[in-house]
């Protein structure tokens, strides 16, 4: 068994085309049937069922086809550990961040990383938090920033760090009755219509997890919008479009030029003269497990100099 077998199979198990693998990598068809069917021999197993003019993976193939991707990846930390020798001259680093995190922080971070090893090169993905935190549990990603929870099942197989924190502001448009108001009660919050990010990102958790802590439900809620992006949500709501909470640092513009207001949350119920405030912390994550490289510890160490404050 090599590693070329290894790469071949994987790319028919994705694609469950022969040729269409073989465009993928660059050689000939011939060549893929060969790989594969030296696999099976050497093992005595099928790994594909031919079905007329199409394929389906066996048991046996789904068992390898796990086991092979596990390989493969620790033979490419294991490169990127050697090409590391050299005193970070050379290497790759792959960053997976949410999106306030990855537009309003990490390209100070980026930036600052590159001037010091301009040799390495940075690969940056964003997302929302939940997209984040599952391509850093599978090796997706070195490391993640995100803010928001980590889902239960993911907890064992993360370690997490705070390096700041996230504040989220109730913001309305001109056209809004809040717009004149500093202040507004609690219990307004179910007075108005709402736009919001998708369930799976961390703004959206802050926002739950803080009216959940208020004693109000989400469900009670008018939302008449559900984005993928705050700023989407920002322009909707500049627009005329409800009330939302957005990260600070996204609406400080808008806050000083007046397309946008933000009002604070007062109960005097509960907390009379004190504002309820959303914050939360903003997390640096990598897998417990991995092969921790010489250029994710360098990027850790010059992400924690000066702890994030987002907002």
């Amino acid at each position: 068994m090599t590693l070329e077998q290894l790469r071949i199979f994987l790319a028919v198990a994705e694609m469950l085309h022969f040729t269409r693998a073989a465009e993928a990598l660059y050689i000939t068809q011939p060549a893929v049937s060969a790989a594969i069917q030296s696999l099976e021999t050497e093992y005595g197993v099928k790994l594909f069922h031919r079905i007329g003019r199409h394929i389906e993976i066996t048991d046996a193939g789904k068992l390898l086809q796990g086991e092979a991707q596990k390989i493969l990846d620790q033979v490419d930390l294991t490169e990127r550990g050697l090409k590391e020798l050299n005193n970070l001259q050379r290497g790759e680093l792959k960053l997976g961040a949410s999106l306030t995190i990855g537009n309003y922080w990490l390209p100070e971070k980026i930036s600052d990383f590159k001037q010091q090893y301009p040799g390495i090169f940075i690969n940056c993905t964003l997302g929302n938090a939940e997209e984040i935190c599952e391509g850093t549990a599978v090796g997706m990603y070195d490391l993640g920033f995100v803010t928001g929870d980590i889902k239960p099942a993911l907890q064992n197989s993360l370690e997490k760090e705070i390096v700041g924190s996230d504040r989220l502001q109730i913001v309305v448009g001109k056209s809004h009755p809040w717009f004149q108001l500093t202040e507004i009660y609690l219990e307004e919050l179910l007075t108005t219509s709402w736009v919001m990010r998708e369930s799976g990102s961390g703004a959206q958790q802050m926002f739950e997890g803080a009216l959940q802590s208020w004693g109000i439900e989400t469900s009670n809620l008018d939302v008449v919008l559900y984005l993928n992006t705050s700023e989407m949500v920002k322009v909707v709501v500049e627009r005329g479009v409800g009330a939302a909470a957005i990260p600070e640092s996204m609406v400080t513009k808008e806050v000083m030029l007046g397309t946008l207001h933000a009002v604070q949350i007062i109960d005097p119920q509960k907390s009379p003269g004190k504002k309820l405030e959303i914050v939360q912390p903003v997390w640096k994550l990598k897998h417990r497990q991995r092969f921790q490289t010489q250029v994710m510890m360098a990027f850790e160490k010059l992400a924690m100099q000066e702890p994030v404050q987002v907002y």
